[in-house]
Order: C-alpha cells, then structure tokens, then sequence
C-alpha cells in the first residue's frame, strides 16, 4: 500500500507530465485521427492516383523505362526514391529532387508500369492531408521538431504509469467504471477521466512509446549508416559519387537484388548518394509476404556500375524496432477493423486529455478536488 508521502509523489509526477504534454497530446491526438483513414480521405478528396483498366496479368514495362518517363517530366531533377505502390503495383511514383540530399523540394510522378505512361503527377506537400502530417511529424521544424514531440511522448508514459499507480488509491472505494452522477461536474468528470484512462492504458502506452520511437527515425538511420555501411563500403573508399551516365540497368539490378533474396517484393528503391543508399549503390529494400514480415524491409545493396549484388545486411535491431513502430502507430496492420478501433481510442484518449486539463483549470473552486471526490490519503485521514 502505498504511503501518504509516496502518493504525493507520484500525484506530483502525474500533474507536472500532464500539464506540460497535454496540449501537444492533443494537436497529436486530432492530427493523428486523419492520418488513420489517410487512404480512404484520399480516395473521397480524389487526390490518390488510380490506374485504367486492363487484363489481369498485364506484363510491365522495365523499371528504367520507369525511371525515363518521370525523369523527362524533371529533367533538371535526380531520381531519390521509385516505389510500387502499395495497393497496386501497376502504379509505381518516382520522388525527383534538385539534389540526392534529403530535402522537403520533392516531386512525385505516378507512372503506368504496364503502359510507361504518366498518369499523374500528384503534390505531397501540400493540401490538408500534408498539414496534418507535418503537425503530427515534426511541426514543421524538422528534425528539432521530432525530438521535441519524443520528449512529449516520454512526458506521455511517464504520465500513463503515474496514473496507474494512483488508479487504486483515488477509486478504492468505487466500483470499477463507476462514474457518480448524483455529484458534481468535477467529480463526474474526475471519474470519466480515471475510467477511460486506465480502459484506454494499453493503446495510449503502445502509441505513445512508438511514437516516440518514431521521432528517432533520422538519428537511428544515421546510426546505421555510421555503424553497418562504413563497413560494407570500406572497397569504395574515396570513390566519388556513380554518375547517371555510368550506372548499369536499374531493371538488371532489380533482378538481381529479388534474385538474391527470394520470396520478397519490393517496397522502395534508393538510388546513389541519397539518404538510405550509397555514393555507389543502388539499394532495394525488399519485404516478405506477412503482415510482419511486409513491414520490415531487408536491404538489398547493388553496385550502381556493375549490378552485382554486394551486400544483402539483416537489419540491426533498432531499426527493425522501428519499422515495426510506426505501422503499428497508425493501426497499419489488419485493415478497416484496426483502423475504425484505433479511431475509437484515440476519441477516447482525446476526452482523457481534455478532461485532465479541465481538472486542472478548476482544481480549487471551490475546494481542492481531492476533498470533494472523497479521496482519504492513507496514514492522513484527509
């Protein structure tokens, strides 16, 4: 049981861990509520890219015919990142930046891998869809804004076990899920606010902490290269950067990379010099046929010269723990059933924070809540 002295504490942890995050909780909390059904607002907004009819079985047209097409759109653009996508692989989106650096000056070409034709040429970084992204990523302040909202999601957990230990304490002499009625709107609410919090504690815990995960991306990514690449490319040391003209087939080396990890598909190419590739590579990240195993793509190194596979390293443990994060942060993983109880809860998380601040607004008026709720601290009598 615990003490009076040690409730205090922990009351202390609760209050202080709510009060700074609860306001960023809930921009994340409602920008996150789109971001759920993401597909399906794109299909009713008419912003996703939908290719023609044709027979089953059409056959593709080679990967640098692809590449060709969308890069005559920008010819003053390189290629960073193709991708089939990933409902429909018939549609694959070339990104084309100024520079293979990681940038936000990004165009997208969606092409018809059965025809290699352009079917459009849509803008992720703009309309509302992308508003809510960036508030929900980095608020706009990039990688300084990511480690500020990980250090909300820390705040969040810490808020989350405090609560749970104060659960007993503050509702021992009530029925579980008992909201009283006949008391006042503080008291009412103070028991919606404990009820949904522990009926939401598991939710609110997993995507807080993969949240924060998530805000670590860059840096984990960094880490990688640092740690696993350095070693990979120690042969190209002091080689500059494969130019275009220079590079083997992409289709050849997209052969190659499946054939050297078969039972896999595609997720996304990276070509030379960009963030998730080499000065001298191009590399495939391909993923199994599971809903797990589709959610963590295996690097696939190819030399962007010669189109021999070079390297083919597991993924280190924290990026696998990544990987598995951020599906599981937006309920990515078993369809519309997933997404409609993610939505739910994340409501439900949305009335725990605002009940929590509404508590606080009105904490002493017009005596302390504690003592009109009727919570007896032990060892006090108060």
């Amino acid at each position: 049981m615990l003490t009076a002295r040690a409730i205090r504490t922990w009351t202390w942890l609760h209050k202080w861990s709510s009060l700074v995050c609860t306001v960023f909780m809930l921009l994340l909390c409602l920008t996150g509520l789109p971001l759920i059904f993401h597909h399906e607002i794109g299909h009713l907004l008419g912003t996703e890219v939908e290719a023609p009819p044709m027979p089953k079985g059409t056959p593709h047209v080679s990967l640098d015919r692809v590449l060709e097409v969308a890069k005559a759109r920008h010819p003053d653009r390189v290629v960073q990142f193709s991708s089939p996508d990933e409902d429909n692989p018939d549609i694959w989106f070339v990104t084309l930046t100024p520079t293979p650096d990681p940038t936000d000056d990004f165009r997208s070409v969606a092409v018809d891998a059965r025809t290699g034709e352009v079917l459009a040429q849509p803008r992720f970084d703009e309309g509302f869809m992308w508003v809510m992204f960036k508030l929900h990523v980095d608020l706009f302040a990039g990688l300084a804004g990511k480690l500020f909202l990980g250090l909300m999601g820390l705040l969040l957990l810490v808020a989350v076990v405090s609560g749970v230990v104060l659960y007993a304490p503050f509702t021992r002499k009530l029925a579980f899920g008992e909201v009283r009625r006949e008391r006042s709107t503080r008291v009412r609410w103070l028991d919606l606010h404990n009820l949904l919090g522990i009926v939401t504690l598991t939710w609110v815990f997993v995507v807080g902490a993969t949240g924060m995960i998530n805000t670590w991306a860059d840096l984990l990514i960094k880490y990688w290269q640092h740690d696993q690449l350095t070693a990979l490319l120690q042969p190209y040391q002091g080689k500059p950067l494969v130019p275009v003209a220079e590079r083997a087939s992409v289709q050849k080396s997209y052969d190659a990379a499946l054939a050297a990890a078969p039972g896999t598909k595609l997720s996304f190419v990276a070509y030379p010099g960009t963030a998730f590739s080499s000065p001298h590579h191009t590399t495939f990240f391909l993923k199994g046929e599971t809903p797990l195993t589709s959610k963590l793509p295996r690097p696939v190194l190819v030399d962007a010269r010669t189109a021999q596979v070079t390297a083919a390293p597991e993924l280190p443990w924290y990026l696998t723990a990544l990987l598995v994060s951020q599906p599981l942060h937006f309920g990515d993983y078993a369809g519309m059933p997933m997404q409609i109880l993610w939505a739910v809860l994340d409501i439900a998380t949305i009335i725990v924070l605002g009940s929590g601040l509404y508590l606080w607004l009105r904490r002493r008026q017009p005596q302390s809540l504690p003592s009109e709720a009727g919570v007896i601290l032990p060892e006090t009598g108060q």
